[in-house]
């Protein structure tokens, strides 16, 4: 069986059930909003199919986030409604269009986002349509022009008064009393038509969309260049959304929260952080036939030596290179310039750690502390800039030289170490406030 999985992001385009019955291996998912897709955890191969997605309540699916996901050797399709919209807008990159609502964006027929927009009821009521999609009432009144249901000139009529409402407003009640009476009847069969889906434009698209997952996926344009194109979208952004969730109404942490409230306020950070860093050189090593000794050597360019020079040795406390041997002292060097010689990001392998213990719970309760500081905070405390930032929170690290304290928590710079401590700004300045009372 492969591994390779179908995800699709549909609302009140097509219900689930719909969907798996034409793909029954599909994980169905609520229509796409920003982040929706760097959330999930894909691999090349799988298949991402975009039909619906958000406009309003939320922020719509952003283009460098599907770029990513084609990047990554992720199938995209997009149908129907904004996955059309965004088919056409980036079929050049690789994205795969399908069905009429594609092609009339590609070729310019349409071109606003009204055109595929609904209102829509909640997701446990299955997203129930309250109002009627501009593509829609344009295919039947097209459709029904070559069998006279819907008479030209009546359909005319129709589309301009339909496009002159807001999307908001497009209800067939709305509707009916912008027309004549000689174009009710028509407006009916229309109404009529698209309710029994065989005018439904947007559900025969997504329909085609699925029948599509399998299939030969678009070739992307030579002209373009993954790195220009994704400008903005990173692995660690990826990290950031999928690993997002709602703690409190209205509050979110994610992963990465957690792993930065551990490197900037606890005690025990620096040596969880050595203890899982080394044991990523250990399988670095491994993976090239050498034992971890050899391989930090070579790294390093140490060779043999009795002591380490200068610019290595700067790296270590006191305390370690009296201590320490120099196997172990280059060891640890090659964990605190990680950044310098190792692309490999550390903190996925780092917050499984984290996870597994003790201190997750308390690391994710210095989050929402902050969280509740920071409202308090509003509009009373002036926020540094980042180098700035960095420099005060230095004054609780005091063991060694400020860039040594920095490395053993992942910082390679005060303003990497005062991004971190944004999010915790308020808490600490509180924190400050509250150690200095009598």
């Amino acid at each position: 069986m492969s591994s390779q999985k179908t995800v699709v992001y549909a609302g009140p385009t097509i219900s689930p059930g719909e969907v798996l019955g034409v793909v029954p291996e599909a994980k169905v998912r609520p229509p796409a909003a920003r982040g929706d897709l760097l959330r999930e955890r894909w691999s090349r191969g799988d298949t991402a199919v975009i039909i619906d997605g958000y406009y309003r309540e939320r922020l719509s699916v952003g283009h460098k986030e599907i770029l990513w996901l084609l990047d990554e050797g992720v199938n995209v399709i997009g149908a129907a409604s904004m996955g059309a919209l965004r088919a056409a807008e980036l079929s050049p990159y690789g994205m795969s269009g399908v069905g009429s609502v594609f092609r009339m964006y590609a070729t310019g027929e349409v071109d606003g986002d009204d055109e595929v927009a609904v209102l829509h009821g909640p997701a446990d009521r299955g997203y129930p349509a309250s109002t009627v999609a501009m593509v829609n009432i344009r295919y039947g009144c097209r459709e029904g022009a070559k069998t006279d249901l819907v008479p030209a000139a009546a359909g005319e009529r129709i589309v301009e008064a339909a496009k002159a409402r807001p999307f908001t407003h497009r209800t067939w009640d709305e509707l009916e009393g912008e027309l004549g009476e000689d174009d009710r009847d028509a407006l009916g069969t229309l109404k009529r038509m698209i309710g029994t889906g065989e005018w439904d434009l947007k559900r025969l698209d997504a329909m085609s969309a699925l029948r599509a997952v399998g299939g030969r996926r678009a070739e992307a344009s030579k002209a373009w260049a993954a790195d220009v194109a994704l400008t903005g979208i990173t692995h660690y952004e990826a990290l950031r959304w999928r690993s997002a969730r709602e703690y409190a109404p209205g509050r979110w942490m994610s992963d990465l929260d957690v792993l930065d409230a551990g490197r900037l306020f606890g005690d025990d950070y620096p040596r969880l952080h050595e203890e899982v860093l080394t044991g990523l050189l250990e399988e670095f090593a491994s993976a090239q036939g050498l034992g971890l000794d050899a391989y930090v050597c070579a790294r390093l360019g140490a060779g043999h030596r009795s002591a380490l020079p200068p610019a290595l040795a700067s790296w270590l406390t006191e305390t370690e290179r009296a201590t320490s041997s120099v196997a172990g002292q280059l060891r640890t060097v090659m964990v605190r310039v990680w950044p310098v010689w190792q692309s490999a990001d550390w903190r996925p392998a780092v917050i499984e750690r984290i996870r597994e213990s003790s201190h997750w719970h308390e690391w994710s309760d210095i989050v929402a502390r902050a969280g509740e500081a920071a409202e308090r905070a509003r509009g009373r405390v002036i926020v540094p800039p980042p180098e700035i930032r960095g420099r005060l929170f230095l004054r609780h690290w005091r063991g060694a030289s400020a860039e040594v304290e920095m490395a053993r928590r992942g910082f390679f710079g005060t303003e990497d170490l005062g991004g971190a401590v944004t999010r915790f700004f308020a808490l600490d300045v509180e924190n400050s406030r509250a150690s200095r009372r009598p």
